[in-house]
C-alpha cells in the first residue's frame, strides 16, 4: 500500500494528483504563515529579554538555560515524530540570532559593554 493519498495500483489518476497536491500544499502554506507568526512572537518576548538582561548588566548568552531548552526540544521532537537532530538545529539557529539581537541591545546601553 502506498503512503501517498489517491495512489494507488495501475496507471495514476493525474488530475486527482494535481488536486492532492494542491491540497497539501496549502496545507504547508498555512503552516509557514503559522510559523513566521509564532517566530515574530517568539522574538517580541526575546527582545523584552534582551532589554532586561542589558538593563541589569546580564550577559546575552545564558548556556545552561540553552542546554536545558535543547534537551527539552529534543525530546518533544522525539515525541512528535520529528527528528531530534533537526529539531536542535532549528532551535540552535533561533538561539544564534537572539544572541545576536540581545549583543545589539546591549551595546546600545550605555556602559553595559
Amino acid at each position: 500500500m502506498s503512503a501517498v493519498p489517491g495512489a494507488g495500483e495501475g496507471a495514476p489518476d493525474t488530475e486527482r494528483a494535481r488536486e492532492l497536491l494542491l491540497e497539501e500544499r496549502r496545507s504547508i502554506d498555512n503552516i509557514d504563515a503559522a510559523l513566521v507568526h509564532l517566530l515574530a512572537e517568539r522574538f517580541a518576548h526575546t527582545q523584552r529579554v534582551g532589554v532586561l538582561k542589558a538593563a541589569h548588566g546580564l550577559p546575552p548568552a545564558d548556556p545552561a538555560r540553552e542546554q536545558e531548552q535543547i534537551a527539552h526540544l529534543r525530546d518533544l521532537a522525539d515525541q512528535a515524530g520529528l527528528d531530534p537532530t533537526f529539531a536542535e538545529a532549528f532551535l540552535r539557529f533561533i538561539v544564534n540570532e537572539v544572541i545576536r539581537h540581545h549583543e545589539r541591545i546591549r551595546d546600545e546601553v550605555p556602559g553595559q559593554h
